[in-house]
């Protein structure tokens, strides 16, 4: 089945926001409490959006749920790895979460380029919404932990 433009803007926005929830997943463990405690309440909440907006991409854009790319998320988990061994682990994790969030803001944009169903746009929206909030709190922790 092919997709039309409309359907794979909507495919790289929900495989952003898995990427993105994988990755902070996979990378937990590695986070120090207090980072974790900060960052999670914001990948719960882009977990409920991201089911949320496939579940209206199942109804209204007639999508069907693909897999994950498992081999770019090992790449992608062994690569911060390597990088942790010359860095500061929660640096480099910050950074690995801002790039994250970088690749979902520019695929949310692309989705914004397309005329969506109603009921769609306001969960798009709210995606971009707690994107921003999180590239902030990112932010903020970075300079926390750059004054230390």
């Amino acid at each position: 089945m092919f997709l039309d433009n409309r359907q794979v803007a909507m495919d790289s926005a929900l495989e952003a926001l898995a990427d993105s929830i994988d990755y902070f997943q996979d990378n937990i463990e590695r986070l120090r409490p207090s980072l974790r405690e900060a960052l999670k309440p914001h990948y719960t909440a882009r977990l409920d959006s991201m089911h949320q907006l496939q579940e209206l991409a199942r109804t209204h854009l007639k999508m069907l749920p693909r897999d994950a790319d498992v081999e770019r998320d090992d790449f992608l988990w062994l690569w911060s790895r390597l990088k942790s061994f010359v860095g500061n682990d929660s640096q480099v994790l910050i950074n690995e979460l801002l790039e994250q969030e970088r690749v979902l803001m520019q695929a949310l944009s692309t989705l914004f380029t397309h005329p969506l169903p109603e009921p769609i746009e306001p969960v798009v929206d709210q995606c971009m919404k707690g994107c921003r909030q999180l590239i902030r709190e990112l932010y903020e922790l970075q300079k926390r932990k750059t004054r230390r």
